[in-house]
């Protein structure tokens, strides 16, 4: 398990439990629907991960790479409290691009789960550059620029379980 602190973290606090919340964000099927960036585009992967190790496929679109792939390997695994993993290119439309294929940049994207009293839970999104190359840390500004990606994230999980029962 990583001990080092992310480059940068957002909570919110969600009227749901604590493990209803981590068995959403444990299907990668799911955080389509919660995207905050506008870049994930889905998954067929409708499985719900069980542990450090397991790898999973994302479909995703920017405007510098085009349709690309990346493949998460699940780093952190604790039933009810974090779930974390470290992305790597895995396929690119953009040619140009192909030499960051399989390459890991070191990155860590997670989420962290604490039960609050009454019965909410206290949701933490992080994005963890510590490791990464200086360009990338340079080009997320120590991560400071998923900021409001991270917030648009949160509030579309909160409204996913204040508008069902997930």
């Amino acid at each position: 398990m990583t001990t080092t602190e992310p480059s940068i973290s957002v909570s919110r606090d969600v009227d749901a439990p604590t493990d209803k919340l981590f068995d959403y964000l444990a299907r990668p099927a799911n955080h389509a629907t919660i995207d905050g960036s506008g870049m994930l585009r889905g998954t067929a992967d409708d499985r719900v991960l069980s542990g450090v190790g397991e790898t999973f496929e994302m479909e995703m679109h920017n405007d510098r790479l085009g349709d690309y792939v990346v493949e998460n390997r699940v780093v952190e695994y604790e039933p009810s409290g974090r779930i974390a993993w470290v992305p790597v290119l895995k396929s690119v439309a953009q040619p140009d691009s192909e030499v960051q294929l399989g390459v890991p940049a070191h990155n860590v994207w997670g989420w962290k789960l604490s039960p609050l009293p009454g019965g909410g839970t206290r949701v933490t999104e992080f994005f963890d550059c510590s490791a990464s190359p200086e360009w990338l840390r340079e080009a997320t500004n120590e991560g400071e620029n998923w900021r409001a990606t991270i917030e648009a994230s949160l509030a579309n999980l909160a409204r996913v379980f204040a508008d069902s029962t997930a």
